[in-house]
């Protein structure tokens, strides 16, 4: 068996605050803005925008009202620490970084992670909702 994750949602504090950035975003990595859906159940507080790609859907949903006031922790349990998307190279890293710092907030400019492997080549940034993102070339090769 291959592993393959089908879908990630997000829950997020501002859905249309981070609509505008994921259409922003998610085309710059491949996905096609008008496959995007819309989803509401009011009945369970429940809103998403769900984002289609073949390799993988991007769900970005809204909190609960009595969770809205709740500060961000990547380290708390439970919680996403960061998601990371793999592109085919290092000047698609350096490509994408350019596009990418023009909206978004830059935790680390692009660099070599050695203590992650070799040739670990990446750059992390927030979400508009502060969710730490993370553009990444590496031969997983190794792996295989």
């Amino acid at each position: 068996m291959e592993p393959i994750i089908d879908h990630i949602h997000i829950t997020v504090q501002d859905l249309d605050r981070a609509e505008k950035f994921y259409d922003r975003l998610l085309p710059l990595l491949g996905y096609d803005i008008t496959l995007k859906e819309h989803d509401e159940e009011p009945e369970d507080e429940y809103r998403i925008v769900e984002y289609h790609h073949r390799n993988l859907s991007i769900g970005i949903v809204t909190s609960r009202k009595e969770y809205e006031q709740e500060k961000l922790c990547r380290r708390k349990p439970g919680a996403m620490h960061h998601l990371a998307f793999r592109v085919p190279s290092k000047g698609c890293v350096d490509t994408l970084f350019a596009q990418v710092s023009s909206f978004a907030a830059v935790v680390h400019e692009p660099q070599f992670y050695p203590e992650y492997c070799d040739d670990y080549y990446a750059f992390f940034f927030k979400d508009s909702e502060g969710i730490e993102l993370e553009i990444v070339h590496l031969d997983r090769a190794m792996y295989f």
